[in-house]
């Protein structure tokens, strides 16, 4: 049992754990030992160390597996075995992504990699090739690979998530932007949501801004210059962050996030987690029609897979979704405070961190 009173513990995601088994594994292949432990750096700069679980080298390959510690997050991988084969790729191809048993294939538009695609998202991607670059400067290798990530048992753990409502079929997403896993805990995260905008108030700032996620935080900070100290880490708790502005206000508030999650506080949801509730596409195909769109591009965007299919339809369509679900949003949040004296924003980021809409 935890100790209550003690920090909760992070963990690794399985892209950080792929990645570590990824660079051991061509460590191997190119010199003949596999490292263990085996350190990478992740995004940010951390430098973890992984155990090798197993490890074996055979003609033209070598693979490594590691299992995955979620630290005191209940994630449904936590203590699943995530494995990377590598193997030497034609020259010049650079490092090529393949899905072995238990992670899944890309069968439907609108998620960050096209159709067709093993679900090994951009980020883990980033980290495995990264590893392999460090590899092959050190052996004065090309680092032309073809990796293949494997999670046991993903296909079965893969049912307790929504990846076959997106279309991912097959297994698991290897997931992970940072390479970190944040413990989950309502009470806690709301609670350092309280204690951030204490700090604000208490340096005096006149602006902060609650984000979604990283890279919504990052473009946030951005476009306002705000310093860190003035970025709530907020997450799906927007009516957490809010209800605590009610009463503890500050004389600016950005609400930020991609267009996925202003959505559902667009349709009235305070908590913007998925087990809260998914992304209501007829609610987005009614603001279709309040744009002024015809019932056939609603309907499109009634079927659509995700958020984002949907506003690829309405934007072939010539109607600019974003700024409509902005003042939507803006409306859900503004209720929250009441008459708290408070300037409020919305602002919705695409995925390059760029600005789609605003509101306030």
């Amino acid at each position: 049992m935890r100790d209550p009173s003690s920090p909760l513990r992070y963990g690794w995601t399985t892209g950080a754990c792929a990645a570590a088994a990824a660079k051991a594994a061509y460590a191997a292949l190119l010199g003949g030992e596999f490292p263990d432990p085996v350190v990478i750096t992740l995004p940010r700069g951390e430098q973890p160390a992984f155990a090798l679980a197993r490890h074996e080298k055979g003609e033209g390959f070598a693979r490594a597996s590691i299992v995955k510690d979620a630290g005191d997050d209940p994630d449904v991988t936590h203590g699943a075995l995530v494995s990377s084969t590598v193997r030497l790729g034609e020259a010049g191809t650079g490092v090529s992504f393949r899905a072995g048993e238990g992670v899944g294939t890309v069968t439907r538009p609108g998620l960050p990699l096209p159709v067709g695609e093993p679900a090994i998202n951009p980020g883990p991607r980033g980290m495995i090739a990264a590893a392999i670059a460090e590899v092959a400067a050190a052996h004065g290798a090309a680092g032309d690979v073809e990796v293949t990530v494997a999670i046991a048992d993903g296909e079965a753990i893969a049912r307790k998530t929504l990846n076959g409502r997106l279309g991912i079929v097959g297994g698991l997403s290897v997931l992970g932007t940072t390479g970190i896993v944040v413990p989950f805990s309502c009470s806690a995260w709301i609670h350092s949501i309280h204690r951030g905008i204490d700090v604000a108030r208490g340096a005096g700032l006149d602006h902060v801004a609650g984000a979604t996620g990283a890279a919504s935080e990052a473009a946030v900070a951005r476009l306002y210059g705000l310093p860190e100290i003035a970025l709530i880490d907020m997450g799906d708790f927007v009516g957490g962050m809010l209800k605590y502005l009610r009463v503890h206000p500050v004389p600016r508030v950005t609400v930020a996030g991609g267009f996925a999650k202003i959505t559902k506080l667009g349709q009235g949801l305070l908590d913007l987690h998925s087990r809260a509730g998914p992304v209501d596409l007829r609610w987005l195909a009614e603001r279709v029609e309040e744009l002024g769109g015809d019932g056939e591009t609603a309907y499109r965007v009634s079927q659509a897979n995700t958020a984002i299919e949907a506003l690829e339809i309405a934007g072939e369509a010539g109607l600019d979704l974003p700024p409509l679900v902005a003042r939507h949003a803006l409306k859900t949040a503004t209720a929250v405070l009441r008459d708290a004296e408070i300037s409020l924003d919305i602002a919705i980021f695409g995925r390059d961190g760029g600005l789609l809409a605003s509101a306030g």
